[in-house]
């Protein structure tokens, strides 16, 4: 799929999901260096795009790529995996010279036009040491709220859990959305998992 957003620097076309011989013909805007060096990220969006479950969509202009969201199975060492219809919104991250064009927002609801992801539930772990407070100017909680919008804005909602990394930082949250064909017997096994250490009295 490909969708074009107007912005004030240009037109952005939105795609996916790509491949990883797209991917690999395609230049990374430096600006796209919050989890790792622009080029090891081109190279982790490959890696992620060529798995069986894997799916990577990008926002690009001249072939160039600003903005990307990706989806995987969770860590092998997660309780997560354990899960038969669960996929991990892996990350989202807009270059530094393109944010607050909405390009967020855009990704995402290009990427939920995938009906398959209806089939899964969909999680993201969202902690405080990934966010781009100083980029971005925002204080943590105020970081936090605004995940909080642009993953509401295609049916994420906030959890609670007793996962232990997550209650590291009160700013942590996992975000969950349930696609509209999971069964309730999968979601009701989603709901056991998201607590696994509970004390019983």
């Amino acid at each position: 799929m490909t969708k074009q957003l107007t912005t004030d620097r240009g037109t952005v076309n939105l795609e996916g999901p790509v491949s990883q011989a797209k991917l690999e013909l395609m230049d990374i805007d430096t600006g796209l260096g919050n989890f790792r060096s622009p080029l090891r990220q081109k190279e982790a969006l490959m890696e992620i795009a060529n798995l069986s479950e894997g799916l990577v969509y990008i926002a690009q202009i001249d072939e160039k790529i600003v903005g990307y969201v990706l989806f995987h199975y969770p860590s092998e060492f997660s309780r997560w995996i354990r899960h038969p219809r669960l996929l991990e919104l892996g990350a989202i991250e807009i270059s530094q010279n393109w944010q607050k064009n909405g390009l967020a927002k855009a990704l995402l609801a290009e990427a939920f036009k995938n009906q398959a992801l209806e089939e899964y539930i969909i999680i993201t772990t969202e902690f405080n040491w990934h966010w781009d407070l100083k980029n971005s100017g925002l204080n943590v909680w105020q970081y936090r709220d605004m995940l909080k919008k642009v993953f509401g804005s295609v049916g994420f909602k906030r959890r609670h859990t007793d996962d232990p990394e997550i209650l590291e930082h009160q700013a942590n949250m996992l975000m969950v959305r349930v696609g509209k064909n999971v069964s309730k017997h999968h979601a009701d096994m989603f709901t056991d998992l998201t607590y696994q250490h509970s004390i019983l009295l």
